[in-house]
């Protein structure tokens, strides 16, 4: 690659990343899994991945799903994890493809189709707290016990397999959809492949030259707001916040020259512009375990905004109690909060999908909430006006319809 402005670049918080990609003795449909926050309470689908993807190279191995993390056996899983990232490495199942971007087209099961880039953003200038004023910022509340677990399995790491989304503001399509063209350039693709368990299939094509990459940037300086808001994160925001704790406690060890050149300070993501097409926003709804419904629905009922109660096919919509905030979702939260500090032996989860929401809403224990999704061009105004949004306000399309782990980058 010819030389780059680096101060272009730096203004957009960009890095160009070299990139690793599976081998070519790899099978690519069982490679990609699922991001790991997903099915957290169907066990009975990372069994299928665990089975698909059994004695052969998987991303499936270097990662750590959620739905696990409270069973036995972390540590040793995390060793593992770690390993296998060194043995990938070693025997080019993990190996270089190319130093640039990586156009990444989606089509997803219902026909829908998804264009991202994928390039490394710099933590430092990534600020998860609420009303923040950093040019990346989340876009929903972080909830800081997740983060622990999830730096214990980074710190050590090797490598990272990304599954963040990270999503621009470009109504005028400058930034990723000219480079569309690329897709029918067979010399730029670096992979193709269909993806497990109903996830439509997936094209990779490298985007290396100079020039190219330097209008990506100041196309990006473009869309930079009066508060210097760029980048919101739509998915992954809790494994994001985690590569900047684990940069941050890195940093802490390094010369001022060191912390410019660590890889550890950038993380690699998926940019989507919110104005595509294929980028949907999905409700995510919530189901309470171990509880007495009634005893729930008296503490919820008020004359505040409404939600939908429902429990397997019941359906019941009651008014909540007044509580602070613009959204139903974040009001809803703050009760469900409450009524759980009062009844410590209920849990929550966090569902896409009624389909899921009325299966595991099915009981006398339990009782689910279904809600709508928010219009997706309001995002931007709302973080930059009232800070994050209550924690899972909306998902970026249903389980199936999030980012699979292909790309790799070396963070040591």
């Amino acid at each position: 690659m010819q030389s780059l402005d680096k101060s272009i670049l730096d203004r957009v918080a960009l890095q160009v990343p070299e990139i690793l990609l599976p081998g070519s003795q790899v099978d690519l449909q069982k490679w990609a899994v699922v991001a790991c926050d997903q099915f957290t309470s169907e066990p009975e689908y990372w069994t299928e991945v665990e089975k698909i993807t059994r004695g052969v190279p998987s991303s499936y191995h270097v990662i750590f799903p959620e739905v696990f993390l409270e069973g036995p056996g972390k540590e040793e899983r995390i060793q593992r994890i770690n390993q296998t990232m060194q043995e990938y490495i070693q025997q080019d199942i993990l190996k270089p493809c190319c130093h640039g971007f990586i156009l990444v087209r989606r089509k997803m099961a219902n026909g829908l189709v998804r264009t991202g880039l994928m390039v490394s953003l710099d933590l430092d200038k990534y600020d998860f707290h609420a009303g923040s004023h950093a040019m990346i910022r989340a876009t929903e509340k972080t909830v800081m016990e997740r983060i622990p677990p999830r730096v214990q399995i980074r710190k050590d790491a090797p490598v990272e397999l990304p599954h963040v989304l990270v999503l621009i503001d470009d109504p005028e399509k400058k930034v990723i959809e000219p480079l569309i063209r690329h897709f029918e350039n067979p010399a730029c693709m670096a992979y193709e492949t269909d993806l497990m368990l109903h996830g439509g299939s997936i094209k990779g094509y490298q985007i290396t030259d100079s020039e190219k990459i330097q209008e990506i940037a100041l196309a990006l300086e473009t869309l930079i707001k009066p508060d210097g808001y760029l980048y919101a994160v739509g998915d992954g925001n809790h494994s994001l916040a985690t590569a900047k704790q684990c940069w941050d406690n890195l940093k802490k060890s390094l010369s001022e020259e060191d912390q410019k050149r660590h890889p550890a300070r950038y993380a690699l993501v998926e940019l989507n512009n919110i104005h595509d097409e294929g980028m949907v926003f999905e409700p995510i709804h919530r189901v309470l375990f171990n509880i007495d419904p009634d005893k729930l629905k008296a503490y919820l009922q008020g004359d505040g905004p409404e939600v939908v109660l429902v429990q397997g096919s019941y359906t019941e919509h009651i008014r909540l109690k007044q509580r602070p905030g613009n959204l139903a979702v974040g009001v809803l939260q703050t009760l469900l909060d409450e009524f759980m500090a009062l009844y410590p032996d209920s849990k929550i989860d966090f569902i896409h999908g009624e389909k899921s929401l009325r299966k595991l809403s099915d009981g006398r224990d339990k009782l689910g909430f279904l809600l709508s999704a928010m219009k997706k061009s309001d995002l931007f105004k709302t973080v930059s006006l009232d800070g994050a949004l209550p924690r899972k306000t909306f998902s970026m399309g249903e389980a199936e319809e999030k980012r699979y782990y292909f790309e790799a980058r070396k963070i040591r």
